[in-house]
C-alpha cells in the first residue's frame, strides 16, 4: 500500500508499539471483567487501577480524580452537560475557537434554559482580555476554554484565566479546560492548574501514541456531575458500562512515554517547525498566530488564490499527508470556524493548511515536503492560468 508521509498528528497518531504490546494480554488470555471478583477480573481491575495511576501522573493529578472515557468528546460532554444537570439554568462561557464537542453540548445548554456566551480572540487566536472580562461580567456558571488549539496551536494561558475568572466570580464558577492537543507536546500540572481555580481537563490516548477508544475527564473531586451514561457505577458512578480494558491499560502506558520523552520531543518538533516555517515563508505564505505561544509541532498557514481542500488533495497524491483543519470539521466545506474568530476573511480562511509533524518525522522529511509543495503549488497555479 503506498504510504505518504504523515504530517497530520494532530488529527491521530500511530500505536506505539510497547503501547500495542501493554494492550494485547487484555484482547486475548487477560479477558476478564474488572467488576468480577475472581482471578481473571482482578487482573483486569489492577490493569484499569495501573493505568489510572499512569495518567495521572502526567498531568499531574491524583488517581482518584481519573474518569475514564471512550475519548474527548464523551470526556466534554460528561463535563459540560454533567455540571449543568446539577445547576440551575445560567450562563456557560465558552471561547471562540473551542472543539465543536465543547461547543455543539454547550448549544444543546440552550434547549434547558441555558445562555450562551461566546469569548472572543485577538488576531492571533487569544482569549481576548477585554471579551473574557465582559464575559464574566455575566456571572457565567461554567466555563471552558482550550488548552491548546487544534488548528493553531495556540496555547491559552489558562492558569491566568482560571485565576481571574476565580476572583471576580469567588469560586462560584466551575472551569473546564480541553487538554487533548496539549497532552504530550507541553507539561500539564493539574495540581497547579486546580490551585488557580480550573476544576477539569479533558486528555485522550489516541493524540499521544496511544488507542483510539480511550480519554479521560480529569475532575476535582469537589465537583458533582450528573452522569451521561447510569447504570453499574463504573468510574465513581459518572461512566457506567464495562471499561474498555486494553484501551485504558495502552493510554496508561501511552501516558507514561509521553511524559518521559515530553522534552526530547518538543525541542525535537520545534526545530521541524522553525525548517517548516523558514521553508513556506519563503514561498510567500502567511503563517496564523506565528507571534502566539504555540504547540511546538503546529503550523496552519495558507498560500494566495490557492484553495486549501484543493491543496490537500494534491499533496496526497504527491504522498504527503496535511490536513485543511481540524479532522472532526473536515466534512464541512465551510472555513476553519477558528480563523474567522481571529478575524480573517472567510476566501483567506478557506486555503488554509494545517502540518503537525510527529516523532517519527524527520528534516528530511520537511524537505520533501516542501519541495512537493512548492511544485504543487506551480501546478495548481499553472493551471489557474490556462483556466483564466
Amino acid at each position: 500500500m503506498f504510504a505518504p508521509i504523515c504530517l497530520d498528528h494532530n488529527a491521530t497518531t500511530p500505536l506505539d508499539g510497547r503501547v500495542l504490546g501493554a494492550m494485547l494480554p487484555f484482547l486475548t488470555e487477560r479477558y476478564g471483567n474488572p467488576s468480577s471478583r475472581h482471578e481473571y477480573g482482578r487482573a483486569a481491575r489492577l490493569a484499569v487501577d495501573t493505568a489510572r495511576q499512569q495518567v495521572a501522573a502526567a498531568v499531574g493529578a491524583h488517581p482518584t480524580e481519573v474518569v475514564f472515557t471512550s475519548g474527548g468528546s464523551e470526556a466534554n460532554n460528561l463535563f459540560i452537560k454533567g455540571a449543568a444537570a446539577r445547576l440551575k439554568p445560567g450562563v456557560v462561557a465558552v471561547s471562540a475557537i473551542e472543539h465543536p464537542c465543547v461547543r455543539e453540548p454547550a448549544r444543546d445548554l440552550e434547549r434547558l434554559g441555558w445562555k450562551i456566551r461566546e469569548i472572543a480572540v485577538d488576531a492571533e487566536g487569544r482569549v481576548a482580555p477585554a471579551a473574557f472580562a465582559a464575559a464574566l461580567a455575566e456571572n457565567p456558571a461554567l466555563i471552558s476554554v482550550m488548552l491548546a488549539n487544534n488548528e493553531t496551536g495556540v496555547l491559552q494561558d489558562i492558569p491566568a484565566l482560571a485565576a481571574q475568572a476565580q476572583t471576580q466570580l469567588r469560586g462560584q464558577a466551575c472551569f473546564h479546560t480541553d487538554a487533548v492537543q496539549a497532552l504530550g507536546k507541553v507539561a500539564i500540572d493539574f495540581r497547579a492548574l486546580a490551585a488557580a481555580g480550573v476544576n477539569a481537563l479533558t486528555v485522550s490516548a489516541h493524540k499521544i501514541y496511544g488507542p483510539k477508544g480511550a480519554a479521560a475527564l480529569v475532575l476535582d473531586k469537589r465537583v458533582e456531575l450528573a452522569p451521561l451514561i447510569s447504570g453499574g457505577g463504573q468510574e465513581r458512578a459518572l461512566r457506567s458500562g464495562t471499561e474498555n480494558v486494553a484501551a485504558i491499560a495502552g493510554f496508561g502506558v501511552a501516558c507514561e512515554l509521553a511524559a518521559a520523552r515530553l522534552a526530547e520531543d518538543a525541542a525535537r518538533l520545534l526545530a521541524l517547525r522553525e525548517t517548516l516555517e523558514d521553508g513556506i515563508a519563503a514561498l510567500g505564505a502567511t503563517i496564523f498566530s506565528r507571534n502566539a505561544p504555540r504547540l511546538p509541532n503546529t503550523t496552519f498557514f495558507t498560500l494566495a488564490g490557492i484553495d486549501g481542500e484543493t491543496l490537500v488533495a494534491q499533496l496526497d497524491r504527491a504522498g504527503f499527508a496535511v490536513a485543511s483543519g481540524s479532522a472532526c470539521s473536515s466534512v464541512s466545506p465551510e472555513p476553519s470556524r477558528t480563523l474567522l474568530a481571529m478575524g480573517v476573511e472567510a476566501d483567506i480562511a478557506r486555503g488554509a493548511l494545517r502540518v503537525s509533524p510527529g516523532r517519527a518525522n524527520t528534516r528530511e522529511d520537511i524537505t520533501r515536503f516542501l519541495q512537493g509543495l512548492a511544485d504543487t503549488v506551480r501546478k495548481l497555479k499553472g493551471l489557474a492560468a490556462v483556466a483564466a
